[in-house]
């Protein structure tokens, strides 16, 4: 690891509930303030980390003085809320012994989604890193509903090293690496030290396997990796328990499983079309049509789409998919869903005969579209 990870600038850690809870009961402040004595080194010899921090719901739990997480959301937001006081405040009585101070962050998935608030977002973290402040990001769960969450902070790690452009992305776990098979069931199972991000064989030896106290299994943090590698970053997947496990792989030990990222990258605003988690809408395309996006590099025109699935207005983020279902790309479409049925499967020269009026001859155009 030592190639990869020793000339990392720009750091994403992600340290789930399992390594700054009690067994999901409330803060474990002695871990908190050992992941800010490992995090104020790396600043200091000028590295720049950002931390996305689970545990607001188990401390706000604890505060609240409950035993059992809740089912309803209004309850877990309310748990959100009061935890995240305490999450915060904690992080930064620790930064403080190190003379740094930190930043809370909350984002939703809708903060991502529209262009603006995406580089809003952005300037802000890369404001807070050059003044040596440590932002500490999670979910903003006390708005959120289940229809905009990111569902993890495995993926929300993921995304936050796409937006800030970081080397990598360190996803600290209960867990060693990934197996080659779930080392609980199968004896043989092997750890994986390096592989390539995004290899579809990973997807099968993760399984499910994952902890007892956090939300993202194993496959979560394959699939998060193959997000971060889209914009460049490598990812490594080890335990939180390992000693100084921060400072060790950032010296090269090699701790876990890195997952390289290739060397091409997506440019920013392919970037940002990929990381939107929830499309407004599905267009299915013929064979013809996916040929022409993934080998030849054009746009989407109207006679290569079979079916328009959703509703959506002009400009909305879609997926397009081949006829077994597949994600193929995703763009940004010229027309609203009514327009994109009565066009679809027909020659761009027959819309303005279809519609009434002239329009764009690409339902996508291809800058605005990002293959998957």
């Amino acid at each position: 690891m030592k190639n990869v990870l020793a000339k990392s600038r720009r750091i994403v850690v992600k340290v789930g509930s399992s390594l700054v809870t009690n067994q999901g009961a409330g803060l474990d402040l002695a871990a908190l303030g050992n992941w800010a004595q490992q995090i104020a080194t790396l600043n200091a010899s000028g590295h720049q980390v950002v931390l996305v921090s689970s545990g607001a719901i188990a401390e706000g739990m604890q505060r609240l003085g409950w035993k059992k997480r809740p089912a309803s959301i209004h309850d877990l937001q309310a748990a959100a809320a009061v935890g995240q006081m305490g999450l915060v405040q904690a992080y930064e009585s620790c930064f403080r012994k190190h003379d740094l101070h930190a930043a809370q962050v909350l984002l939703t998935h809708a903060d991502l989604v529209d262009r603006e608030r995406y580089l809003n977002a952005r300037s802000t973290l890369t404001t807070l890193l050059g003044l040596r402040v440590i932002p500490i990001i999670n979910e903003n769960d006390t708005v959120v509903t289940d229809e905009i969450k990111f569902g993890d902070n495995d993926t929300l790690g993921a995304l936050v090293a796409n937006l800030i452009e970081a080397d990598v992305l360190i996803i600290l776990t209960d867990q060693n690496g990934l197996y080659s098979a779930d080392p609980r069931k199968d004896a043989k199972a092997t750890l994986v030290s390096v592989a390539l991000a995004g290899d579809e064989k990973l997807e099968k030896m993760a399984g499910s396997a994952g902890s007892h106290i956090g939300r993202g299994g194993m496959l979560t943090k394959i699939l998060a990796a193959k997000r971060a590698a889209r914009s460049g970053a490598h990812t490594v997947i080890a335990s939180g328990h390992e000693p100084d496990v921060l400072l060790r792989l950032i010296q090269g030990e090699s701790i876990g499983t890195l997952l390289t990222a290739p060397t091409l990258t997506l440019a920013a605003r392919k970037q940002w079309l990929a990381d939107h988690l929830q499309v407004a809408g599905k267009l299915v395309l013929d064979a013809g049509a996916v040929t022409a996006l993934r080998s030849e590099g054009k746009s989407l025109l109207p006679i290569g789409v079979k079916k328009v699935v959703g509703e959506f207005e002009r400009g909305a983020a879609v997926t397009c998919v081949n006829e077994d279902g597949q994600d193929i790309a995703r763009g940004l479409t010229n027309y609203n869903a009514e327009e994109a049925r009565r066009i679809a499967g027909h020659a761009s020269q027959k819309i303005e005969s279809l519609l009434g009026y002239g329009g764009d001859a690409e339902i996508i155009h291809r800058d605005n579209l990002v293959l998957l």
